[in-house]
């Protein structure tokens, strides 16, 4: 995936040190001992599923950072009451993942569950500056927050390890685009001392390229095969195309957004007829 600018986007670079580190140390060895043949080992996201979500889904990426709500913040004349309404959004969005994660059997789901990464407790608190002390009764989810939260609970209930995709798009990209998307909001919307946007802050991973390349490696190291690799990378897409309707809602267009949504889940439901027609006869 290509290097994003907002923060659903599951960037990442390759680990490595600083430029200067990098031509001293060059330079140090082939004072001493001619060029260098040290390699450091490739990057885990240039293989096996991290390598398949990546490219997966880039057209999905391409189109979520061309949203009307992305484009206008990140010319910084995003609204306190748009960004209070994505943080509503995000809110209801990650009490269902991580209560889906809290309950997971699926051993991939588990291994990939790393508590510095979770996102509730950072919302919840970000809900309360956005919306006072009753925000719970005030601050209710979106039409098309409902949708993404039951594709949430439905791909837990019937496809636990797809819940996989779900972690790949988002919290990769909070930890990396997201931190772009924290300080735009800060700064355009002047908030005091990082108010309303602990949301971005992960305090317990004080260097977020080097923590997402471990991640892609144990995401690498689990038994998941070609087929239930190609699952996992189409719900990513799935999970941007819910990022996206949220965007759409965000930045006025509601109706577009539940049309959106409704035309790829009846184009999905298809497909699934079709297959489970043709192995029918297939059978038959």
């Amino acid at each position: 995936m290509q290097p994003a600018v907002l923060f659903l986007s599951a960037a990442l670079f390759a680990h490595a040190p600083p430029r200067a580190a990098r031509v001293g140390r060059a330079a140090l060895a082939m004072s001493s001992t001619g060029p260098s043949t040290v390699q450091s080992p490739p990057s885990a996201r240039l293989s096996g599923l991290a390598l398949a979500l990546d490219d997966g889904t880039r057209k999905s990426h391409s189109l979520a950072e061309s949203t009307q709500f992305v484009t206008g913040f990140f010319r910084g004349i995003g609204t306190r009451e748009a960004f209070g309404a994505l943080v509503c959004s995000l809110y209801y969005v990650y009490e269902a993942m991580e209560a889906e994660f809290d309950t997971a059997q699926d051993e991939a789901v588990r291994a990939l569950d790393f508590p510095s990464l979770r996102r509730r407790d950072a919302l919840a608190a970000d809900m309360a500056y956005w919306y006072g002390p009753n925000w719970r009764d005030v601050a209710r989810p979106s039409a098309a927050t409902r949708i993404y939260v039951a594709r949430v609970r439905e791909i837990a209930r019937t496809e636990p390890r797809l819940l996989v995709g779900h972690m790949y798009t988002r919290y990769l990209g909070d930890l990396f685009g997201g931190q772009m998307m924290g300080g735009m909001a800060r700064r355009s919307l002047n908030l005091p001392d990082g108010a309303g946007t602990a949301f971005y802050t992960f305090g317990e991973i004080p260097n977020a390229k080097a923590f997402i390349e471990g991640w892609y490696a144990t995401l690498n190291a689990l038994p998941i095969d070609g087929a239930q690799q190609e699952a996992v990378v189409r719900e990513a897409n799935v999970v941007f195309a819910l990022n996206i309707a949220l965007f759409d809602e965000l930045g006025g267009s509601a109706f577009h957004a539940l049309w959106a949504l409704a035309t790829r889940a009846l184009a999905d439901w298809d497909a699934r007829f079709d297959a489970d027609w043709r192995a029918r006869r297939a059978r038959a």
